[in-house]
């Protein structure tokens, strides 16, 4: 049973920066796709990034494109998400995702994913 245990987060005043992360566990596997999400009150959760982290491919949302940047530590199997240049549009609750093997081409798409960290609010506010 995979499990997906986040830390990190907090608040941060706009411009600032952050670092979340996501430690895996309970596979043997080595060679799988991982994402963040995040959610926001009455919202669907969307996609941030993603890694297939057999070769280190990386996806991103357009909101995400050159502020974040997601990435995998294989010996200690934990994902990270480097937030930079927050804004208040960032708010929201951020969870880890897993799927088995590559990820999918629309790594966004919530219900290809198995496996969900608890989540880590991030708030950015002055």
């Amino acid at each position: 049973q995979v499990q997906l245990e986040q830390s990190g987060g907090g608040s941060v005043q706009p411009g600032g920066s952050l670092q979340l992360s996501c430690a895996a566990s309970g596979y043997s596997h080595s060679d799988n796709c991982m994402a963040w999400f995040r959610q926001t009150p009455g919202q669907e959760r969307q996609g941030v990034a993603s890694i297939y982290t057999g070769d280190g491919e990386t996806h991103y949302a357009g909101s995400a494109e050159g502020r974040f940047t997601i990435s995998f530590d294989r010996a200690s199997r934990t994902l990270y998400l480097h937030m930079t240049n927050l804004n208040p549009e960032d708010t929201a609750i951020y969870y880890c995702a897993f799927d088995w093997g590559h990820c999918p081409a629309r790594w966004w798409l919530v219900p290809k994913y198995d496996y969900w960290g608890q989540g880590t609010h991030v708030t950015v506010s002055s």
